[in-house]
């Protein structure tokens, strides 16, 4: 007997559809993840009960996607769980499937993608139901596929993106015919839809394991070149001051940030998005644009990235703000006004995790032992910090909004609104971040008063 030691109510799930009559199976990621010694996420059951049957066999039931046979079944621990139809694919397009129920637990693990996720366990028993051999495969290391590679990415072609994940996140070697079959799919990805290309990365990005080891899967079989060209871009551009070439680098970054904070890792995976430069469009008529700062290439790349994968406003201004800056700090011996100036631009709010993605910058080049130019210096970043910290905390205005003059100010003093408003008060707050002394309301309607007489704004 096996015991996978699921959650009391999996049990109480199992044995109640059981005595109505009903096979029922734990199966998918927990029973992977359990057979391969790691904590089991959310436990899902198959059965041999209609939706219908289930519902009426508990009482507290979400109708999750009944057409596809799924039921939500709340437990006395007050967590769901997903209780499944037998199922079998009648017809698959690369983007999705539609089923029928089946009738036995053997139609349902034969459309499987892969021979670890086609393993069933039973909770009463404590049996194992293995008939592809995924926990060999588990136990030996390797990736593939139930049946046909070849037919098993045509039915969808998201387990190209699975397998990468998988193999990386288990530390799996892809058997060979496995491999070369889903080499050869890469090229159908763009059928998927954005979001679930998104969903797997950040499935990547959020997983207990370090995200490189499935990145370099995705660089090696082409996957990053068709479905994230701005990441594909650093693979082999060599990095100004360090050895090794900017995916390397972004790779050991991204492996050093906490999993729960998935933007920070996008942030030190677009990191260098904006050093290489070739490539860049032309103007209308052959003329060549003015060539954008890397911190500005670095962000319009990393909106753009974020924006094809229909990913939250709030996520890309996050990702994208820390991207422009996050190659750019001031000198660690810069003068305070220059440090005011920076912050200004960057804003006080985004200062903690811009330090933390310099924090695992400046790890990765000490885990390959880059000195010199172009590496990060412990010394001078820790120096460096203190002194934005310190300047961040000062009661020092960084934004007009928190100067002591505003635009009520002007209408008071007999100003009428309008564009030269925002031009004085973007003049003022330049004046005091290099002298703070200077935001005092008195002092500051003074300068305003003597700016707009040296443009002709007249009082009425």
């Amino acid at each position: 007997m096996i015991d996978l030691r699921p959650p009391g109510a999996v049990r109480w799930i199992c044995r109640e559809l059981e005595e109505a009559g009903y096979e029922t199976w734990a199966v998918g990621g927990a029973v992977r993840d359990a057979l391969a010694g790691r904590p089991s996420g959310d436990w899902d059951l198959a059965t041999a009960a209609p939706p219908k049957r289930v519902r009426r066999i508990f009482r507290r039931t979400v109708p999750i996607g009944i057409d596809h046979g799924t039921v939500g079944v709340i437990a006395g621990d007050g967590v769901m769980y997903e209780v499944t139809t037998f199922r079998r694919d009648v017809e698959t397009t690369g983007r999705h499937a539609v089923v029928a129920f089946a009738d036995t637990l053997d139609d349902d693990l034969a459309r499987r993608d892969f021979t670890i996720n086609a393993v069933a366990w039973h909770p009463l028993r404590k049996v194992l139901h293995d008939p592809y051999d995924g926990a060999a495969d588990l136990e030996k290391g390797i990736l593939r596929t139930v049946g046909r590679p070849e037919e098993r990415f045509a039915e969808d072609y998201l387990r190209v993106l699975r397998a990468l994940r998988f193999a990386g996140t288990f530390r799996l070697e892809m058997e060979g015919d496995t491999w070369r079959a889903l080499v050869g799919a890469v090229a159908r990805l763009d059928v998927l839809s954005p979001e679930r290309v998104r969903e797997e990365m950040e499935k990547i990005l959020t997983g207990r394991e370090p995200p490189s080891a499935a990145l370099a899967l995705y660089a090696a079989s082409g996957a990053l070149a068709h479905r994230y060209p701005e990441l594909d871009r650093q693979v082999g551009w060599a990095q100004e001051g360090r050895e090794g070439d900017l995916w390397s680098h972004a790779l050991r970054t991204v492996d050093l940030l906490a999993p729960h904070r998935p933007a920070l890792r996008w942030a030190a995976l677009l990191a260098g998005a904006g050093e290489p430069d070739e490539g860049e469009p032309t103007a209308a008529g052959g003329d060549t644009p003015p060539v954008p700062s890397p911190g500005r290439r670095g962000l319009l790349r990393a909106a753009a990235l974020l924006e094809r994968l229909r990913s939250s406003n709030a996520r890309i201004q996050q990702v994208a703000g820390l991207v422009e800056f996050v190659r750019r700090p001031p000198g660690a011996e810069a003068p305070d006004a220059d440090l005011r100036r920076w912050l200004s631009e960057v804003g006080r709010e985004r200062l903690p995790d811009l330090i933390r993605v310099w924090i695992a910058e400046l790890r990765s080049d000490e885990l390959v032992g880059h000195r010199g130019e172009g590496a990060w210096d412990r010394d001078k970043l820790e120096h460096l910090v203190r002194r934005l910290r310190a300047t961040a905390r000062a009661p020092v205005a960084l934004t007009t909004d928190e100067l002591a003059f505003s635009g009520r100010d002007l209408i008071r003093m007999g100003y009428r609104p309008g564009p030269r408003f925002g031009e004085l008060l973007r003049w003022l707050l330049d004046r005091v971040l290099d002298d703070p002394t200077l935001n005092d309301r008195e002092t500051l309607a003074a300068e305003a008063e003597a700016w707009m007489a040296a443009r002709d704004e007249e009082v009425g």
